[in-house]
């Protein structure tokens, strides 16, 4: 936490320093009022906690707190005073302070203040992120899930959109109605019957696959959930109603998802082939469906009789299930474990004969009990085998690992979308010194995205996800764009850009470079594209023809994080770089670890030899930087010369 202690006293400063050092990472002092106010307007968006006397020059405390309080009523303020200045605390009370410290200042009495503070300021942060959360996820949902809400006598008081397309109904044609405008005439009474003593009898939440029948008369399936929204003393206020459609899938799996919304405690095993993508390759459409239809009628055979399964149930792709009822299967995890065992034993002894040819058939197998989410657990599970070769795979639970993992993405594209759209892509640039002279010679532009709440966030929170959901683009064409302006605010200094292999391998992103560099013509010598060398290189010529052709405008080339991963001295000389960066994971504990310095002794030997420049990455502290410089490194960019900010 960074702390800005507020304080005239000399004397008193000197020992309460020593005393919130113990606490704080960061102290910012002022000597009275006025400077301690510009300290606070200066770096207010990273100061925790405003600590201040109330006997200050040019500015009386309470003054100065009713003004960090305009600018934000948020920020924690303590007073530390004494018993004789009491007639104040009135109106300090007035200005909202979180707490009171009084001379002489002791370790105890801090540290029992700051404590109920930061308890304090917990909740609070907590209580933000949590409404913060809450209405993403409702509005994820609403966009995502067909909604409706009931009163306690089943009419409808609330559809969402998804609701009206799905149904062709109209609001106006749905509220005030019951849901039986959308029942279909093929699902049973009983079925409604138990829905409903469920939800209103027991007052518990519902689950099952419905089918519904649209204003046109055509049918859908929806997988149901319906919750009892309670009131304090236990009354039904409500019900909310989410599905979702699963129309698609429901020709295919019909027979095994009814089996298993009638069976609510069922053993499901998947059964997947493991080399079927091979079996699509090597051989023609009729003589896979045969494979298929071998291995189908034999599998009943080849799974031990434990459990007794009487069906098979053929998906699709190779993929096959065995179900049952838990009721009659009571087997153990451990023992249907031991039993899938034998079934794969069995399978490899097992051969496919289709017109006088034989097929050995390798599978993979998951398996699965309980009420909610089998199939989708099931379904995880072999995607788990299939990726960690693994044979059998016990799933339950893995459906909510992957619906969790897929909220947080779709959150995270909401997000990146919403920056974009509201041009909060920002460019933060942080100083590369030249290790000699130590003056700043260069810039490296650094992409931050700030969300909604104000929050700057660094690429780590949300660039992998932006490749995935095809923003990568936009994000890079913004960089560039707020990178090449740069070049105007540092008329004496380097901008230095990154730019990955897949980056240069698109030609959008090409086109966009060509066209600045055109307009910043003149400026070109004062550019470095920083490329980062990937295994996922598709063609090593075009990004050496990229990098030729905008060497030949002026513009300098830099290997980013050179020394880790997939550097190469020979494919780095194919590149023609002008500039090494050394990676900062060999940097940061160079002064401690031998191996680190033997690694970038030998770096630098050969940048020297090939007449390139050096650069330093992570310079935390003098220590490093002095040792740096002391091996022959040119530049160096760290903490110790300066964060990543606004020009």
């Amino acid at each position: 936490m960074r702390l800005l202690y507020i304080e005239h006293d000399e004397h008193a400063k000197e020992s309460a320093t020593h005393l919130f050092s113990k606490f704080f990472d960061h102290v910012i002092m002022a000597q009275d009022g006025k400077e301690g106010l510009s300290l606070y307007l200066r770096h207010h968006s990273t100061i925790d906690l405003i600590i201040t006397t109330l006997n200050l020059p040019f500015m009386h405390g309470v003054e100065l707190i009713e003004k960090i309080r305009k600018h934000n009523p948020d920020i924690a303020i303590i007073v530390l005073s004494e018993l004789h200045e009491a007639h104040h605390f009135p109106k300090t009370v007035d200005c909202g302070v979180d707490g009171y410290l009084f001379k002489p200042l002791s370790l105890s009495q801090f540290g029992a203040t700051l404590g109920k503070l930061l308890e304090k300021m917990s909740l609070k942060k907590e209580h933000a992120k949590k409404s913060l959360l809450l209405q993403q996820y409702e509005n994820i949902t609403n966009l995502s899930a067909i909604i409706s809400k009931s009163d306690p006598q089943g009419r409808i008081t609330y559809v969402n959109e998804q609701f009206c397309r799905i149904s062709g109904y109209s609001e106006e044609e749905l509220l005030g109605k019951n849901h039986n405008i959308i029942r279909h005439p093929d699902v049973p009474k009983s079925t409604f019957e138990e829905l409903w003593h469920t939800i209103k009898e027991e007052k518990k939440t519902w689950q099952g696959i419905v089918k519904n029948r649209n204003k046109n008369g055509e049918s859908y399936y929806v997988k149901t959930t319906i919750q009892p929204i309670l009131n304090a003393h236990g009354d039904i206020e409500e019900y909310i109603s989410l599905r979702h459609d699963v129309t698609a899938i429901m020709s295919d799996k019909k027979q095994l998802f009814d089996f298993l919304e009638a069976n609510k405690l069922s053993v499901l095993i998947l059964v997947q082939i493991e080399d079927y993508a091979i079996l699509e390759k090597f051989y023609n459409k009729s003589s896979v469906e045969k494979i298929e239809s071998a291995f189908y009628k034999a599998l009943l055979y080849l799974m031990p009789s434990m459990c007794g399964f009487q069906k098979v149930y053929f998906l699709e792709n190779g993929l096959y299930a065995f179900v049952i009822d838990r009721r009659t299967c009571q087997a153990t995890r451990e023992e249907l474990y031991e039993t899938l065992e034998r079934f794969l034993a069995n399978v490899k002894e097992y051969v496919v004969r289709i017109d006088g040819i034989e097929y050995d058939i390798s599978v993979v197998c998951s398996y699965t009990y309980g009420v909610f989410k089998i199939f989708e657990d099931a379904k995880i599970g072999i995607d788990h085998a299939m990726a960690s070769k693994k044979p059998i795979v016990y799933a339950d639970g893995l459906n909510d690992i992957e619906y969790d993992n897929a909220l947080r993405n779709i959150e995270t594209l909401y997000m990146i979308k919403t920056a974009i759209d509201n041009q909060k892509i920002i460019s933060y640039f942080q100083p590369i010194i030249n290790n000699q002279t130590q003056e700043i010679e260069k810039y490296e532009s650094l992409v931050r995205l700030v969300n909604e709440e104000g929050k700057l966030l660094s690429p780590a929170c949300f660039l992998d996800v932006a490749k995935k959901g095809r923003y990568s683009n936009k994000i890079t064409k913004i960089v560039l764009n707020n990178s090449f302006e740069a070049l105007h605010k540092v008329p004496n200094a380097s901008i230095s850009i990154n730019l990955s292999m897949q980056d240069i391998e698109q030609e959008s992103i090409l086109e966009h470079i060509h066209s600045l560099l055109q307009i910043y013509k003149k400026h070109a010598p004062r550019l470095i594209f920083e490329i980062l060398e990937s295994e996922n290189m598709k063609d090593i010529n075009a990004i050496k023809r990229f990098i030729q052709d905008v060497k030949a405008q002026g513009v300098k080339i830099a290997i980013d994080d050179f020394g880790t991963g997939y550097s190469n001295f020979e494919r780095l000389l194919f590149f023609e770089p002008d500039i090494l960066k050394i990676d900062g994971s060999l940097i940061k504990n160079i002064h401690t670890n031998e191996v680190n310095q033997n690694i970038v002794e030998t770096i630098i030997l050969f940048a020297k030899k090939q007449k390139l420049s050096t650069v330093a990455e992570y310079v935390e502290n003098e220590i490093i930087y002095k040792m740096v410089r002391d091996m022959g490194i040119d530049y160096s960019q760290g903490y110790y010369f300066g964060k990543p900010k606004h020009l």
